[in-house]
């Protein structure tokens, strides 16, 4: 065995409380500080926390470590998109083949399933309350203030490992101690508010339980996760300025007539919408972008200390589940050389996290504005019939993204290839009314086989 490591890890999020046990699993010694109190006993607190969407990477993470069919459990898949237009209409869009499925999961009820399993492995300790202020990244020690006493302590250890989120602690001192140090944040124009439409009176779903719901409206969209209990979790990506915006709703009144207007059939099912609206907080959304993420053998980011992105494409637990598995992966490879370990896992990873980040930016857009388009509903019926009749040939880059393991930068590449050929396949003539006609089909072989597609 590797000797071991006497580890620190800042954060007990999800990404941290399951990289621990990949550590402990490989004999490491892991000492994680979380800044919050233990969730388990303080309760976790709504009102700012996007449902998540668990799919094949993340799964594939969890898969390592024993966990997925426990964390199946406690998920509900989520087969396509239901779009809920202002009319009125409804329109049902499967994700990918008839057994691919996303999973809406709680993310306090994971997070303290995660934090149960490391709390059970002798080789791992949390230490909630402690913020870390600062670190010596020379010499991996960390700094931390109880936020309960204000006791200051300090750990020295063999490596520290930072998972404590967009706003890492350790990211700022990697930036402000080390040289040449890149650094980007880039917040949307919209920001979030959490709401919610209740199960119905005797717990059933009142919409489509095995669904993601959307309601796109162009510059804003409300989307709708479904609960275990028979709720849904709702979040409204609404801008922050401009009008209608959160600053020019103030009063129940305007907020009432703004969400009966848009969404009058949430309006009909959650009561309760307009005084969650008033009550609960807006929340920002940010693209984090750095580099490096390790110093020597050190130091290294994990997770949304080093790629936050935005949500619109379900995948920042998911990458960060991805970054414990690679890890795991090179930790087996290098040994005890963490220099090396470390080097590798950036090279890897931060390719593909830039390439995440961008394709979530660019989700949005599809979400809020696409996803009632006739054409990308026509894309959508086209691309289906490809990846049927052309499975390993024609992936969509969503199907890739959320169905595979391919790197995020192999989708993204080939994300740029599908777009230039669909502009090709939606300007054939009468195409609306002849997609799925022997003829077309025939015209759709020879544009595959100009983009190499097909040989």
């Amino acid at each position: 065995m590797d000797s071991q490591k006497n580890i620190t890890l800042i954060g007990a999020g999800l990404v941290g409380s399951l990289l621990s046990q990949y550590l402990a699993k490989r004999g490491h010694k892991v000492s994680i500080f979380e800044k919050r109190s233990d969730m388990r006993k303080a309760g976790y607190v709504g009102g700012r926390s996007i449902n998540l969407a668990l799919s094949h990477r993340g799964f594939n993470g969890l898969r390592a470590m024993g966990l997925e069919e426990e964390i199946r459990k406690v998920g509900i898949p989520m087969y396509g998109r239901v779009i809920h237009q202002i009319n009125g209409d409804v329109q049902y869009q499967a994700y990918g083949k008839e057994d691919e499925a996303i999973y809406s999961v709680s993310r306090g009820g994971l997070n303290k399933r995660l934090m149960e399993l490391a709390d059970e492995n002798p080789n791992i300790s949390i230490q909630f309350d402690e913020r870390c202020f600062d670190v010596d990244v020379q010499n991996a020690i960390c700094h931390f203030e109880n936020m309960q006493t204000k006791e200051h302590t300090t750990v020295k250890s063999d490596v520290v490992l930072s998972a404590d989120g967009a706003f890492s602690a350790a990211r700022l001192a990697l930036q402000t101690k080390t040289d040449r140090f890149e650094y980007s944040q880039h917040y949307l124009d919209q920001g979030y508010k959490e709401l919610t439409i209740p199960a119905g009176p005797n717990g059933e779903f009142l919409l489509e339980k095995n669904a993601l719901h959307i309601w796109p409206r162009n510059q804003y969209m409300l989307i709708a996760l479904p609960n275990l209990d028979g709720s849904f979790t709702c979040t409204l990506f609404f801008p922050f300025e401009g009008n209608p915006s959160f600053t020019s709703l103030q009063t129940e009144a305007q907020v009432r007539e703004f969400l009966t207007r848009e969404f009058p059939n949430v309006v009909a099912l959650s009561p309760e919408v307009v005084s969650e609206y008033m009550a609960n907080p807006n929340g920002s959304l940010v693209t984090v972008k750095c580099f490096p993420w390790v110093h020597k053998d050190k130091l290294g980011l994990m997770g949304d200390a080093s790629h936050a992105i935005v949500p619109f494409f379900g995948q920042g637990m998911n990458a960060g589940f991805e970054d414990c598995f690679e890890f795991g992966n090179l930790m087996d490879k290098h040994g005890d050389n963490w220099e090396a370990l470390l080097a590798e896992f950036q090279d890897i990873r931060k390719i593909n996290a830039d390439a995440i980040a961008d394709m979530a930016v660019e989700n949005f857009i599809e979400m809020r504005d696409k996803v009632a388009d006739q054409k990308f509903l026509l894309r959508k019926k086209i691309e289906a019939k490809l990846n049927k009749h052309f499975p390993e040939n024609y992936v969509s880059k969503y199907s890739l993204v959320s169905f595979s393991t391919k790197p995020y930068r192999y989708a993204l590449e080939m994300g740029f290839r599908q777009d230039a050929l669909f502009e090709k396949v939606l300007a054939i003539q009468g195409i609306e009314n002849n997609w799925d006609s022997d003829e077309t089909f025939a015209k759709l072989e020879v544009l595959l086989k100009e983009f190499q597609f097909l040989n």
